[in-house]
């Protein structure tokens, strides 16, 4: 029986961390591709050279080209330039939506049955993008976000409460921006209210946290942003389409009437599993809540509007 294969478009910090992810859980063959010409290759095989050390085996290829990407099963697309100095807002969205629109046509040419689980910024936009150019239907065009703000805002209350991440169960959801909503009425650990557990000063403190937590991480950093957390967000929504996991994550999905939003990629809770985004589930929100996903659902439509498509 083959393995499914899964394509990472870029091969930079995300896309190269994604891909030894995915080989080191077995979950895929991998194929990395990039414009860099030798940099997917040499990545590959530095990768495919730790399989006799950590004991994983599976397939790792890296092209420049997208032959050998016939027939994914699975494609995360990280490609695109991240925001210069003195480069404006429309000046990255347009350099972006030129580079998804091109990697979506190639990648849709050669897997016309794939899946595309889109990480470029700015994320809901070119999540839209790939959608409107694949004409793939909504179930298997999906952006990775929420499951990202989800997994800052479990680590840093982890860190406040001095307790394992797994009892921890949130939900962020809105666009993949400083507008993004972290469901506070939704959170808890191990079924207590995290509202019991901290005061309402140290809560909006984690949420604001939350909320610039990839600018706190570029700003530490100063040459780049964040890939690990990106990389492993992006691979677990791969490995829940896989292997059906039928997981309940927070993820951009296109909404047509969900949450009164309409035509809109947004972070909403869904089922994920081997149909792609099986169903958008409804959650139950705070009048606050509400509101600040509102202009967050603002933020996001601006954005959409200005890709002019």
């Amino acid at each position: 029986m083959a393995r499914p294969k899964l394509t990472v478009v870029g091969a930079g910090n995300v896309g190269a961390t994604a891909a030894h992810w995915a080989a080191a859980q077995e979950l895929a063959d991998v194929v990395l591709v990039d414009v860099v010409e030798g940099m997917p290759q040499g990545k590959a095989l530095d990768l495919m050279q730790a399989r006799p050390i950590m004991g994983f085996n599976v397939e790792i290829v890296g092209a420049n080209d997208y032959g050998p990407t016939a027939d994914s099963d699975v494609v995360i697309i990280t490609a695109g330039i991240a925001r210069k100095p003195g480069m404006s807002r429309e000046d990255l969205i347009n350099t972006n939506k030129n580079i998804v629109a091109e990697v979506t046509r190639q990648v849709v040419a050669k897997s016309p049955n794939a899946f595309l689980i889109i990480v470029s910024n700015p994320l809901d936009a070119m999540c839209y993008v790939a959608y409107k150019v694949s004409g793939f239907p909504r179930e298997r065009v999906m952006g990775m976000a929420g499951i990202l703000d989800t997994a800052r805002y479990r680590c840093f209350i982890a860190m406040e409460l001095g307790c394992a991440v797994e009892e921890i169960q949130a939900m962020v959801l809105g666009g993949h921006g400083d507008e993004m909503v972290p469901v506070v009425s939704a959170t808890n650990v191990s079924g207590i209210p995290l509202t019991e557990l901290l005061p309402p000063e140290r809560i909006a403190a984690l949420v604001e946290r939350t909320k610039k937590g990839g600018g706190e991480i570029v700003a530490l950093l100063k040459t780049g942003s964040a890939y690990y957390a990106p990389a492993a967000a992006s691979v677990q929504m791969a490995a829940a389409i896989l292997k059906d996991h039928k997981r309940v994550v927070p993820v951009s999905a296109y909404l047509d009437g969900e949450y009164g939003l309409k035509d809109l990629f947004f972070g909403v809770p869904v089922v994920l599993g081997a149909g792609g985004v099986e169903k958008i589930i409804p959650l139950k929100l705070t009048p606050e809540e509400e509101e600040l996903l509102k202009k967050s659902a603002a933020a996001v439509a601006k954005t959409r509007d200005e890709l002019k498509m």
